[in-house]
């Protein structure tokens, strides 16, 4: 009787204790395993700042842990009050290193250094190549006009030489021709005037005998008929030592006019010399031979004691 009123008021057992204590557990496996990812995360190496190529690959934070589910209330009682849930202590969360970041910063600072570095180089290596190349063109040019030029040059003296050497042969062919024409005309006239002498009877020598001409030619006598025309008209009063001989070419027409005379041989006395041929201008006319006949042309011999 007395256990009966007891239970009576005795309140009722709270409900939901097996779902709270489920909650439980479960917070505090959360946070276990919250725990041991950033003791982790914490120990892993940071290799953040290691690699200088990734410039664009910039840190990335993690991600906050998953929020924890908030405990549900049991339903209150009347009686007793709901159990107060154990609070649970979060712990700071794991944040990353701040210099990985500032790391990253001077690396790739220094990476563009070097770049612009490099390209500066590489700018002035092609700069100086360029010059260095244009310097080598320059040069085969100028080399190769020099060559041209002297290849001219040396076309040009050939030329000159050549043409100079032609010249030469020509001169030397033109002077051959002349002392054979001369040689011809000498040998003509030395014909023409033993065929004169021969014709005049002044043959240069006095003791010659030949007797070819005078069965052809003029008389004996007509040299002297000749000499003894002009001879009067010499004037001529110098003393001269020796004999000099002064022979003169006289044509003559068919009636015995003087036409020209010419000093074929001088005698080394200039003024004998013209003494004949003045008389001879002053003569005029010679005479004719025995047989009516006046040579065309005779060359006579004149001395100034003969």
């Amino acid at each position: 009787m007395q256990d009966t009123p007891r239970i009576a008021f005795q309140p009722p057992k709270p409900g939901g204790t097996g779902r709270s204590v489920a909650l439980a557990l479960l917070a505090h496996a959360l946070l276990l395993l919250a725990l041991t990812w950033g003791i982790r995360w914490n120990s892993e190496p940071n290799n953040l700042s290691v690699s200088a190529e990734l410039w664009s690959a910039l840190p990335q934070e993690a991600a906050p842990p998953l929020p924890e589910p908030e405990p549900q209330d049991p339903p209150p009682t009347p009686a007793l009050p709901p159990p107060e849930p154990v609070p649970v202590k979060a712990e700071p969360k794991p944040t990353p290193p701040a210099p990985a970041k500032a790391a990253v910063q001077p690396d790739r600072a220094d990476a563009d250094i070097a770049l612009q570095k490099e390209k500066a180089l590489r700018e002035k290596k092609e700069r100086e190549d360029k010059q260095l190349k244009d310097k080598e063109l320059k040069a085969k040019a100028e080399k190769l006009k020099a060559e041209k030029l002297k290849e001219q040059q040396e076309r040009e003296d050939k030329e000159r030489e050549k043409k100079k050497l032609a010249e030469k042969a020509k001169a030397e062919e033109k002077a051959k021709q002349q002392a054979e024409a001369d040689k011809r005309s000498e040998a003509q006239r030395q014909e023409n005037i033993r065929r004169m002498q021969g014709m005049a009877g002044a043959t240069g020598s006095d003791d010659a005998k030949g007797t070819a001409l005078k069965a052809s030619g003029p008389s004996a006598s007509y040299a002297g008929r000749i000499r003894a025309r002009i001879k009067p008209n010499i004037t001529f009063n110098d003393d001269v030592d020796g004999n000099p001989k002064a022979e003169v070419e006289v044509r003559v027409a068919p009636d015995g006019t003087i036409l020209s005379r010419k000093l074929t041989q001088a005698s080394g006395n200039k003024a004998w010399d013209d003494a004949v041929l003045k008389a001879i201008n002053k003569t005029g006319t010679l005479p004719r031979d025995t047989d009516g006949q006046v040579p065309s042309v005779m060359v006579i011999s004149f001395r100034p004691k003969d």
